[in-house]
């Protein structure tokens, strides 16, 4: 979609020069459209490279590095590898949010692309059990500690490219491009899955189709990395360093003057995550593993559901600067807290197209809320430690709501049935639900 010139001054700024206190144009329209393009496709990518392994994990990795458990074993297992990378994700959110607030949002970007890139291309290459034993479970775990610290400082330097750059009037606007990052890269990560599974035979997939999906990552670094390297410093920021009020220790500043705002807005994230992967990841598992539905007809259902994610999102993040962000995010769980009763019903009739209503109903729900957290988040936290508060408040929320999903749902659909998973959905919206009733609307709050 074509982005318009929001400002009524005619003559440009320099690009990099300071714009107005709330994150005006730092170099007019065309600047504020290679910000939106910059900030959509490195999320994009980052979460393509996340995805793809959730998938991996559902359909293949529990076989090719955990051979010799029983089949539930095997696959708590493998969600675990998958959660390893959401407790590394705050670590990331430290180190990535300390030098993002003090030395810049552009240069650290560029190093979380390349950790969470190359980390992921390398699981393409990791020989399976057969051949190094145990050494190819523990180096998986290796490298996907390390995409996680790569994503943990991922989104909150995407948000605030858009945001610290973009006017007041329009921020939810902008922050709609990154936001929509994570639909794009799960349609793309699910789509080549597909494509793979469709097109090869069971044991080729197994054998080598799966690895694919992780060695394309190599050529979208470089294309991430291309887009990137174009783009100048937010306006904000540069506000910050020419008044030399870059915070020592960031982190510290978040949790001595932020202290609310952190606890509550990663309450607040518990249900985005939480929504996402059990829709996605374990929903997948559950239904090729229990409900005996195809590999191929559950990814090509996947990629219907996430064209409601990517309609809920950018939805809620366009309408957010009319509305309000506090809102639209109320709204998103409040449904939640019904969809999470609805979504296993729906599952278990096995009918494709049901089962596309449930998981595309959950995801349409998650980028309700998600959706203008992405400029939600920066606003509660000042510029100083802005970085380092929106990333840690998301990637809390995402150990709280994301890591945990599918480990939980495996168990409580075992001992309970899967009736149990979605109370389980309910509750997690609840608890955002509430968080986000604690927190003040702000939208019109100056962001300098």
């Amino acid at each position: 979609m074509p982005l318009v010139r929001t400002d009524a001054t005619p003559a440009k700024k320099a690009p990099g020069a300071a714009g107005t206190a709330d994150g005006a144009e730092s170099g007019g329209g065309e600047s504020l459209r290679r910000v939106a393009v910059a900030s959509f496709i490195g999320t994009a990518i980052e979460f393509y490279d996340f995805y793809i392994y959730g998938t991996a994990a559902a359909l293949v990795l529990n076989q090719a590095f955990f051979p010799t458990l029983d089949p539930v074993n095997a696959t708590l297992a493998s969600f675990s590898t998958y959660a390893v990378a959401f407790a590394a994700r705050p670590l990331g959110s430290l180190v990535f949010g300390h030098f993002g607030d003090r030395i810049g949002r552009k240069s650290v970007l560029v190093v979380s692309l390349l950790m969470m890139g190359l980390s992921t291309a390398f699981v393409g290459l990791l020989p399976g059990y057969g051949t190094l034993g145990i050494w190819a479970p523990l180096l998986l775990i290796l490298l996907r500690f390390v995409q996680g610290i790569g994503l943990g400082g991922e989104w909150g330097g995407a948000a605030l490219l858009a945001v610290e750059h973009a006017p007041r009037a329009r921020r939810g606007l902008y922050a709609a491009f990154p936001q929509l990052g994570p639909s794009v890269g799960f349609f793309a990560a699910t789509g080549v899955f597909w494509a793979l599974s469709a097109g090869l035979d069971d044991a080729a997939f197994r054998s080598w189709g799966w690895r694919v999906p992780f060695l394309l990552s190599f050529l979208l670094v470089g294309v991430g990395l291309f887009v990137r390297l174009k783009i100048s410093e937010t306006p904000v920021f540069t506000k910050v360093l020419d008044a030399q009020e870059a915070s020592r220790a960031p982190a510290l500043d978040v949790f001595r003057r932020h202290p609310r705002e952190l606890l509550l807005g990663t309450g607040g994230m518990i249900i985005a995550y939480g929504l996402f992967y059990t829709a996605t990841t374990y929903c997948l598992s559950y239904a090729t593993g229990s409900l005996g539905v195809s590999r191929n007809t559950m990814l090509g259902l996947s990629l219907v559901a996430c064209l409601f994610l990517a309609a809920g999102t950018w939805l809620a993040a366009t309408r957010s600067d009319a509305a309000g962000r506090r809102k639209l995010i109320l709204a998103g769980t409040g449904l939640a807290v019904v969809w999470g009763l609805v979504l296993f019903p729906l599952l278990d009739t096995g009918q494709p197209v049901l089962i596309a209503l449930g998981i595309g109903g959950a995801l349409f729900c998650m980028g309700v809320v998600y959706g203008p957290m992405g400029a939600y988040l920066p606003e509660l936290f000042g510029p100083t430690v802005r970085y380092s508060g929106a990333s840690l408040a998301y990637n809390l929320g995402g150990v709280l709501g994301g890591a945990v999903a599918p480990l939980f749902a495996t168990r409580l659909q075992s001992a309970f049935g899967s009736a149990s998973v979605g109370w389980y959905v309910s509750a997690m919206a609840v608890v955002s639900l509430l968080c986000v009733l604690a927190l003040p609307e702000t939208r019109e709050r100056e962001l300098a």
